[in-house]
């Protein structure tokens, strides 16, 4: 696919602030998912092409929480194997979804997510307990697994389904639950990453151009990480993935 100069532009606005919103919490492909099909992409290949840039605004971001002593290190094993196994099924599953039900239910799932994120704050707790191990936890394995078929299939959103069993089910605390979460995604986006290029789905060129802007986001996400307000953002969040969804459907 050919590239303008105003796609160049749009795709690291969009990868800036998706990759700010992804570091703070979740929900950053609400943006670029919507952006990539607006430039001509069928779902499914704005789908592979955006975990590019995800994948490499999260190494970013893991790499940034862990200068600041901010990522637990002392059941990680644990935590990343079931969300690893779920992001092959969901790989397998997005790949595998006719064309005409992806699209729909791509955006219907990103837009179900954000409403949910905006009316059912609760959602995600604060997590200010003692950090369990996911053997401990009655629920952690599963949800893990469950957040990364997520993952694996759609991305957008999975963080705040990371941080809510990070948080609720295992209680780290806010700022090393995010920390965790970003190393979950590096994980099963890697691997549906690999599953997407198997299946020539991944425009490198929109992908590249798009991970620039990730990265710029996730540095700067990192950096505000404890002082934006959740509230605030999730307003903004929806507001935005509805005029993003509409945009497609135009």
């Amino acid at each position: 696919m050919d590239i303008t100069f105003l796609e160049i532009v749009m795709l690291l606005v969009a990868g800036f602030f998706g990759g700010i919103i992804n570091t703070l919490a979740g929900g950053g492909s609400n943006l670029t998912m919507p952006a990539l099909m607006v430039m001509g992409m069928p779902a499914d290949v704005a789908n592979a092409t955006n975990r590019l840039g995800v994948f490499l605004q999260a190494l970013t971001g893991v790499a940034k929480f862990n200068q600041q002593d901010k990522l637990p290190k002392n059941d990680l094993k644990a935590i990343l194997i079931p969300s690893l196994v779920g992001g092959l099924v969901g790989a397998l599953i997005a790949v595998w979804a006719p064309l005409w039900l992806l699209k729909p239910l791509l955006l219907g799932t990103m837009l179900s997510m954000a409403a949910a994120m905006l009316f059912f704050p609760g959602m995600i707790p604060d997590g200010n307990q003692q950090p369990l191990k996911v053997s401990e936890s009655r629920w952690g394995f599963w949800g893990l697994f469950i957040a990364g078929v997520y993952g694996g299939f759609v991305q957008a959103g999975v963080g705040f389904v990371l941080i809510a069993v990070l948080a609720g089910s295992l209680n780290y605390d806010l700022v090393r639950a995010n920390a965790l979460k970003l190393l979950c995604t590096i994980g099963f986006t890697l691997v549906a990453l690999l599953v997407f290029i198997y299946q020539g789905l991944v425009v490198w060129s929109f992908g590249l151009i798009l991970s620039v802007g990730f990265i710029a986001g996730a540095l700067a996400g990192v950096r505000f990480a404890i002082t934006v307000s959740a509230k605030t953002m999730r307003k903004a969040l929806f507001t935005l993935t509805l005029f993003a969804c509409i945009a497609v459907y135009l």
